[in-house]
């Protein structure tokens, strides 16, 4: 059997139960041969949820700014609707998930993230949102080793903090931050081909130097910024394998790990 995976779905893969259904098929074919584990976002069914309360969504670089109302907002979305909707799918197609999220059993405990130096040479201070540089996988590597496809919502627990201390954490971090942990192969899935140029052409193979300098000349824009400093987290901390990929093409069949799209590496050291 292979090693584990570290699936990241964007909200837009999870949004509609068609969607769902065909990223089900897959995991279910996948989950065979290697275990598996699912992290995922709320994108806009979060901003609707936003929109019906009156609150108007604040992003930067891609990461969302979070008050309180924007808080509980998104805890609503992502241990709620979103998290459940996907999990019923999965059991739907015979894959034994489990919803959870960084909140239970404090798996991925977190400290409010520090002002973001943004590519606009602003700090923006982020409110309620957390960088989980503390997870730990046990309990997911429970999950797995019986069996079981763990879905990770992404929220985390603010260390030492009264109350519920409850944050939200912007998904590819969760994932890169989750993949670390455990070692483990990461595929980001959104609904782009991959990372691209400027004249919008993909680009298969990636060093963290190429990723600086997208972000560094402005090629990289929003989420996509988010993406890409989550990612060389991720293999500064010994992730083996990243890859961006487009999963609207995932179903029965498809193994993500082999789907077009982006590979990321580290800085190629030649020596002489």
């Amino acid at each position: 059997m292979n090693g584990p995976l570290v699936l990241k779905l964007g909200g837009e893969l999870i949004e509609t139960a068609a969607a769902r259904d065909a990223v089900s098929a897959m995991v279910a074919d996948l989950r065979v041969s290697r275990p598996v584990a699912i992290v995922h976002g709320g994108g806009r069914a979060i901003d609707a949820e936003l929109d019906r309360r009156g609150i108007l969504p604040q992003k930067a670089d891609g990461l969302r700014i979070t008050n309180g109302p924007t808080r509980d907002a998104v805890v609503a979305v992502l241990a709620g609707s979103a998290n459940t909707d996907l999990v019923a799918a999965l059991v739907n197609a015979s894959v034994p998930a489990v919803g959870l999220t960084g909140v239970d059993a404090a798996m991925a405990e977190a400290s409010k993230a520090p002002a973001l130096r943004s590519t606009k040479g602003i700090d923006v201070d982020l409110g309620l949102v957390g960088d989980p540089d503390d997870v730990d996988p046990a309990l997911v590597e429970l999950l797995m080793t019986s069996g079981y496809v763990p879905v990770v919502a992404s929220l985390g627990i603010e260390r030492g903090a009264a109350g519920a201390g409850i944050l939200n954490v912007n998904a590819d971090v969760m994932a890169c931050r989750l993949a670390a942990a455990l070692g483990a192969e990461l595929v980001i899935a959104g609904t782009t081909a991959g990372v691209l140029d400027a004249q919008g052409t993909l680009l298969p193979l990636l060093t963290t130097d190429d990723m600086d300098a997208l972000i560094n000349d402005g090629t990289a824009t929003a989420g996509m910024v988010a993406k890409l400093r989550a990612c060389r987290t991720a293999l500064d901390e010994g992730v083996p394998s990243v890859r961006l990929v487009d999963g609207r093409g995932f179903a029965a069949g498809i193994n993500p790990s082999d789907t077009p799209g982006t590979s990321l590496t580290a800085k190629v050291t030649i020596h002489s």
